[in-house]
């Protein structure tokens, strides 16, 4: 069921690259129009799995991916349709189709544990799976920034610069971003605290939750990084490139607790 998905994010992906080239508004239009089916077609596909397991699929690896996938995609149309601005379509759809293609290539079955149950538990999934996308869309917009930093330093206003937004309303869009996500990462980290402080039997995932598995404090460090971004932006100025590359090394640690250590590594989560 993924592929059908992953089809329309790819077609969506050539519709956004064609419009960022040439600038025609039609192209645009239909790279939307093709995102919001790819949207509708995934949530549809996401709406049949959490009535299949009666709760958000999140329990393997691959379906929270697909889950994060939606949320990104959801995020960037909202972005999208706030501001009237595509241009970063062609930069976010790279990271939806490759992440898309984990569970449309490797689905994994949904487990339907007891001790998933529970709004804490949908709490704790819910608000880092929206802040993991908030750090996706914040680490495009850092990407953007540098690209068109770089052409107007050299004073070369060609490609990116004809086609980028202002550098002033990137970096508000990437500091709007962060706070979003770091609010939820803070939420989700404190509810999975006292998930896991209430949860009961003798689960061996439950007993593995401790500051020693890869996944819970490689979590704690993408959270201090966040928090220093967000306190070096509002108190000592951190603000343009040294946000957007903060951003990226952010978003790298999140890549890196979202794909190898939730395969391979972690003893606790792997639900």
């Amino acid at each position: 069921m993924h592929s059908i998905p992953l089809a329309l994010y790819v077609a969506a992906l050539a519709a956004y690259v064609v419009h960022f080239a040439r600038r025609q508004a039609e192209v645009g239009r239909a790279a939307t129009t093709l995102l919001v089916a790819g949207a509708l077609a995934h949530t549809f596909v996401v709406g049949m799995q959490t009535m299949e397991v009666s709760h958000v699929p999140v329990t393997s690896a691959s379906s929270a991916i697909s889950t994060f996938v939606l949320l990104l995609v959801l995020a960037y149309l909202f972005t999208e349709m706030t501001t009237e601005e595509r241009t970063m379509g062609a930069f976010i759809l790279p990271l939806v189709v490759a992440l898309q293609l984990i569970p449309a290539l490797h689905p994994m079955p949904e487990e339907r544990a007891d001790i998933l149950r529970g709004p804490l538990f949908g709490i704790h999934v819910a608000s880092l799976l929206f802040a993991y996308a908030s750090f996706a869309l914040a680490c495009v917009i850092g990407i953007i920034y540098v690209l068109q930093f770089k052409e107007l330093k050299a004073k070369h206003f060609g490609f990116f610069y004809a086609r980028l937004p202002a550098l002033d309303v990137l970096d508000t869009m990437n500091q709007r971003a962060i706070m979003v996500g770091w609010i939820c990462l803070t939420v989700g980290l404190v509810a999975g605290f006292i998930w896991a402080g209430q949860v009961q039997g003798s689960d061996p995932r439950v007993q593995a939750m401790s500051l020693e598995d890869p996944k819970i404090f490689v979590a704690l460090i993408c959270w201090v990084v966040y928090s220093f971004e967000v306190f070096a932006a509002r108190r000592i100025g951190w603000g343009g490139r040294r946000a957007a590359y903060l951003s990226a090394v952010g978003f790298a640690i999140v890549l890196l607790n979202f794909l190898p250590i939730s395969y391979f590594l972690t003893n606790s989560h792997n639900f």
